[in-house]
């Protein structure tokens, strides 16, 4: 079953999502990001690359002639995220669940401080127990 952890309270959500991929990126853990709104994508993209500036996260489209070697993929609609393939890791940024989330081991959701932002996170954890998973709550409030 799906292990969730969610990521609560971050003062800047993309911020905080460039962070968490950051470490996993460190530790050589691949993880396929869902960032399905409108530009999303291309900023977290941008943000990536100017997070931290005495790092660089490797990172790209999921459809890139470099995906296979990028340990950081970003999937901009739900075609890009199905045609992926199967990973153990999943970053959700969208607002509504991710599609096909039960197939992978792990599924981060990152969730900023705006009050419609945090209701409709507290609708997919509802969601996710419901759909039998493991959900974690870490609060970025304080950092």
């Amino acid at each position: 079953m799906t292990e969730v952890f969610f990521y609560h309270g971050a003062a800047d959500r993309i911020a905080a999502a460039c962070a968490l991929l950051g470490g996993a990126a460190a530790q050589k853990k691949a993880v396929l990001v869902y960032a399905p709104e409108a530009g999303l994508a291309a900023t977290l993209d941008r943000s990536l690359w100017t997070h931290n500036a005495l790092s660089f996260v490797p990172h790209c489209a999921v459809d890139s002639p470099l995906a296979a070697e990028t340990p950081i993929q970003i999937a901009a609609s739900a075609a890009a995220l199905a045609t992926a393939g199967p990973r153990e890791r999943l970053m959700n940024l969208g607002q509504q669940a991710a599609p096909g989330f039960a197939s992978y081991a792990r599924l981060i959701e990152v969730v900023g401080q705006d009050k419609e932002e945090r209701r409709i996170a507290r609708e997919r954890v509802q969601f996710y127990r419901q759909s039998g998973c493991d959900v974690r709550f870490f609060d970025l409030s304080q950092r």
